[in-house]
């Protein structure tokens, strides 16, 4: 959080907002939809907020608590709106009347257990009333701030039908009245695969964002995390401990994985000192505690493999036979083509790169992944390394028609300026 103490003047405040609007915002919007019981209009409420402290911030000074001020803000903007309709509306009046004699929790009181207003916020949009594509996608618009685009990108699936899951959860919450409150423990586990599939997405988008001029985004991986620990210390379950597990894991290769320029480093390139052991030998802590139970789920299933990698000192030193077995494992167990794309990497490279274009090709044959960039960078990337030089230029160029994402799209460009290259009698890398 940005920190009120320091200096702002003139546009330092426009600047401080913005940083605060990034850091904090889904924060306030979710004690605004806590206390004010709607989602649409705790939105309106949020942006009301943040434009009465650009008004006030600059003549009164940034308050010592500024998210304390923007929920009270919130909050009081609000309750008028409601009261200017409560002339024509005896309900409105009444829910003003609640809201404004309600008491209210500090916003910086420390979480206990689901008392965390996010936390209790994903398991109010993850409630088993709503069709399970709209919980995943109403979460993360309303928790994590992704853009109906960010969210659709991780569906692969449209803009527009990502707008209407998340319109059709908002008004079924409404009519529902779904109440915004702590699940009881019974509930609790019923809407646990959900809610991880939540975090997970979460996670996904700020490992490799799916557009934008960022490889990764930090914030959402960090919040991923952080919700999967509240998650592990409210219902410590072995799934719980495979997804923490995983995205430790992938987190602790984050300052490896680019260059300074924000160009991508793929895994074979990394320099593997730069891997965050702290959060690898957690991960594996995670991992002994999720199989030690007995049950093991793809999670835990996707944390295993992880971990092979980060305890590998090369990528060819890599235990690729293990992965692959696991990768099977896991396509039985929980089987969707992004599972077996990953296992035609791990096949080839056990087997080599003609056996991973096989099942690349099967998965693009039955019309699965088709408009799902990195299976036509892994089919390149196989023809690349069998000298099918053509196939390979024309696998890239689909998937740099289809990707999103600025640091993805120069590292297709370079492999296509390679390509061009060995055309030329250059040398292949």
């Amino acid at each position: 959080m940005p920190d009120p103490t320091q200096e702002v003047g003139g546009n330092g405040v426009h600047a401080f907002a913005d940083s605060l609007y990034r850091a904090e915002s889904r924060r306030v919007l979710s004690t605004l939809i806590r206390l004010l019981g709607d989602m649409d209009l705790a939105e309106e409420a949020l942006q009301d907020a943040f434009a009465a402290a650009l008004e006030r911030w600059p003549r009164e000074g940034i308050p010592a608590n500024p998210r304390a001020w923007l929920v009270s803000a919130g909050r009081f903007r609000a309750i008028d709106k409601i009261r200017r309709r409560a002339r024509f509306d005896a309900v409105s009046a009444e829910l003003a009347d609640r809201i404004e004699t309600e008491a209210t929790v500090e916003p910086d009181a420390p979480p206990h257990g689901l008392e965390d207003d996010r936390l209790r916020l994903v398991f109010t949009c993850c409630h088993p009333a709503l069709q399970a594509d709209a919980q995943v996608a109403l979460t993360l618009r309303e928790v994590c701030g992704l853009a109906t685009e960010e969210i659709a990108a991780a569906f692969l699936v449209s803009p527009t039908t990502v707008a209407q899951r998340i319109v059709r959860a908002k008004a079924k919450i409404r009519q529902a009245r779904i109440p915004y409150r702590v699940p009881s423990l019974s509930e609790l586990a019923d809407r646990l695969d959900n809610v991880l599939h939540v975090v997970y997405l979460v996670f996904n988008e700020g490992y490799l964002s799916a557009r934008g001029d960022a490889l990764a985004r930090s914030d959402l991986s960090s919040e991923a995390i952080r919700l999967g620990r509240l998650l592990a210390d409210l219902l410590p379950e072995p799934e719980v401990f495979g997804l923490l597990a995983l995205m430790l894991f992938h987190e602790s290769r984050r300052h490896a994985r680019a260059t300074p320029e924000g160009d991508l480093i793929l895994l074979d390139e990394q320099d593997r000192s730069l891997w965050d052991g702290a959060q690898i030998r957690q991960g594996r802590e995670l991992v002994e505690r999720a199989f030690a139970s007995g049950r093991i789920g793809s999670y835990t299933l996707q944390a295993a493999i992880a971990a092979l990698h980060a305890q590998a000192p090369t990528l060819q030193a890599t235990n690729w036979a293990e992965i692959a077995g696991i990768y099977e494992i896991l396509r039985r167990a929980d089987p969707s083509p992004v599972v077996e794309l990953n296992r035609a990497v791990a096949v080839a490279m056990r087997d080599g790169p003609a056996a991973g274009l096989e099942l690349v090709d099967a998965l693009l044959g039955e019309g699965k992944l088709t408009d799902y960039h990195l299976a036509h960078s892994a089919r390149a990337d196989f023809c690349r390394k069998l000298a099918r030089w053509e196939e390979a230029r024309i696998s890239y160029l689909r998937a740099l028609e289809l990707v999103r994402s600025l640091p993805q799209r120069r590292f297709l460009e370079k492999r296509l300026r390679e390509l061009a290259e060995i055309g030329t009698g250059g040398v292949p890398t």
